[in-house]
């Protein structure tokens, strides 16, 4: 079967789009609002795209026609936000952030999710307790693309914090890190997750 997307919808290519183009990581981003609460939501198209310098991506839309998502608003105006690799154990958590509040309504609040600050040094902003993956970005450039409008936010990774149980010594020289430790969620369809599955070596 052939597909041509021309004859779609924009909510139903993003659906197609959404069930075809699998596994994908998820990006579960903390930022600030202007009250100095903490914004939490979760986005799948995301990914690295650079290591020199080091960038990542997240797509971000808008609430409606002529208003930005919480989170797009707040990188923006504040520059710094967190990127999490969220766990098979936060799957209902994560789901439950993509809801649409306002933005004096934090999920942090609503959902207990408990937080922990690291070295001041390394950033203002606080990462999930227990999560095992974060990136801690600064706001690199943003490009709203598309007919409804989307915003294309790339974050430079300052740091990474890596939980201690995930690090499996070093390999090559290089650090290696156990993917089965970290047992990330990814994202299928509209309400489909997935876990890691089997690891293939070769």
């Amino acid at each position: 079967m052939i597909l041509d997307l021309s004859k779609f919808s924009p909510n139903q290519i993003d659906l197609t789009m959404m069930q075809t183009l699998i596994p994908r990581p998820i990006a579960w981003v903390l930022t600030q609002n202007s009250d100095t609460t903490y914004h939490l939501s979760f986005f799948s198209y995301f990914n690295a795209i650079a290591s020199d310098p080091p960038l990542i991506f997240i797509s971000v839309g808008k609430k409606d026609k002529n208003t930005k998502n919480n989170t797009w608003t707040n990188i923006e105006e504040r520059d710094e936000f967190i990127v999490h690799i969220p766990d098979v154990d936060f799957v209902r958590e994560v789901n439950q952030t993509s809801e649409t509040l306002n933005s004096e309504v934090s999920q942090i609040n609503k959902l207990s999710l408990e937080l922990m600050f690291l070295e001041p040094k390394i950033t203002s902003l606080p990462i999930v307790k227990k999560i095992k993956i974060a990136f801690i970005c600064q706001k690199y450039q943003i490009i709203e693309i598309g007919n409804i409008s989307q915003g294309l936010i790339f974050g430079k990774v300052k740091f990474i914090y890596v939980e201690d149980s995930c690090i499996a010594g070093k390999k090559h020289k290089n650090l290696n890190i156990d993917p089965l430790k970290i047992n990330p969620l990814s994202r299928l369809g509209a309400d489909t997750f997935a876990t890691l599955g089997n690891l293939i070596y070769i």
